[in-house]
Order: C-alpha cells, then sequence, then structure tokens
C-alpha cells in the first residue's frame, strides 16, 4: 500500500512538473515571437485611450473569462492609482448573449453588441485560441465595417483571424492550455504598458 501511494505521487508530481516545464518552454518564445506585435498592440491601445476611445474585448469559454479579467483591468486598475480607462467584456453581459443568441443566432451575439456600442476609433480585441471561432469572426467582420481597429490574440496558427485583424499576437503553441497561459501573461503586459504611458494617479 505504501510503495502504491509512492507511485502515485511520483506519477502525479511528474504530470505537474511536465506541465510546468512545457509553459515556461513556450513563455520563453513569447518574446522573440510576440513581442513585436504585442508592441504593435499597445501603441494601438495607447492611441485609442489617448483620444477618448475605448476597448471592446470578447471571446468564448475561457477567453471569455480573459475578456471580463481584462476589461477590468481596465476599468478598475492594474498596478497604478488611476483614473478608469473605459473597457467592455461583450460575453459578461448573459442577458445581452442568450437574447441575441436566441433571437438572431450565436454568431451575432458580440457582433449585434458592437454596431449598439462600439464608435470608430475604438479598438476591437478578438480573444480565441483557434482563430475560428465562428461569432468572434462575425464580431470582427463587423468591427472593420465599424470603423474600429482589430486586434486577434489566438494560438501559433492565428485561424481565420490572421487575416482579418489588424494586429496579430499568436500564442507559439497550438496547445488550449498552454495558449490560454499565454494569453493572460500578454494580456497583463498590455496593461502594464498602457497604464504606464496613459495614466497618471487622480
Amino acid at each position: 500500500m505504501c510503495e502504491s501511494v509512492t507511485d502515485q505521487a511520483a506519477i502525479i508530481s511528474g504530470i505537474l512538473r511536465a506541465n510546468l516545464e512545457r509553459s515556461l518552454e513556450i513563455h520563453n518564445r513569447l518574446i522573440a515571437e510576440c513581442l513585436p506585435s504585442l508592441t504593435s498592440a499597445a501603441h494601438v491601445l495607447i492611441e485609442a485611450y489617448r483620444t477618448g476611445h475605448k476597448a471592446l474585448f470578447f471571446g468564448n469559454g475561457g477567453s471569455a473569462a480573459d475578456a471580463q479579467h481584462l476589461a477590468a483591468e481596465f476599468v478598475g486598475r492594474y498596478l497604478r492609482n488611476r483614473d478608469p480607462m473605459p473597457a467592455l467584456a461583450l460575453n459578461a453581459n448573459s442577458s445581452a448573449v442568450t437574447a441575441i443568441g436566441n433571437d438572431y443566432g450565436y454568431e451575432e451575439i458580440f457582433a449585434r453588441q458592437l454596431k449598439a456600442l462600439a464608435n470608430p476609433g475604438d479598438v476591437a480585441v478578438a480573444i480565441s485560441t483557434s482563430g475560428n471561432s465562428p461569432n468572434v469572426i462575425q464580431a470582427v467582420l463587423s468591427a472593420r465595417g465599424l470603423g474600429l481597429f482589430t486586434i486577434g490574440i489566438t494560438g501559433t496558427s492565428g485561424g481565420r483571424l490572421r487575416d482579418l485583424v489588424d494586429v496579430l499576437i499568436a500564442a507559439p503553441s497550438e496547445e488550449t492550455p498552454r495558449i490560454q497561459e499565454c494569453h493572460i501573461l500578454l494580456g497583463h503586459a498590455l496593461c502594464d504598458a498602457i497604464e504606464q504611458a496613459v495614466c497618471t494617479e487622480p
């Protein structure tokens, strides 16, 4: 019995170590592979905030959670006490999402909200590990038609978003968990850069 518990502990420890090492390996590639596009995205958001515009985030599943997380960092704060910066997570309004999905189809849940809430000069931030989510694609097409700058945050292939967005930040992995881990790090890096560039303490 003791040996089997020891063996199980060793197996679990090995699984945990493998996940951590794999994540670190992917994170180490972010600087070389994502820094140029991340810098471009930061400049876009800085300019938007300096000119009185807002960011609109959207995604599905874990990407929806990231959208809410990052919008909250801008409206609340990241590290500094400062005035709030306008940001919305389009997946956060469950009544709007379910009503639009029911009446117009799930592909329209973000696009229709953009048509209601966005103004030219705002920034649409599409988060999708695959880059192929139909409702995210539809939203980006709508954003382009509305005169928004578009940023896509995806996995390594970029999917369909690669050819649709103005700036693509493609995490260097095809594994959904690793991509999502990269996405929140990339998002936090953007928050820090934008907060330092745009905001002063009230």
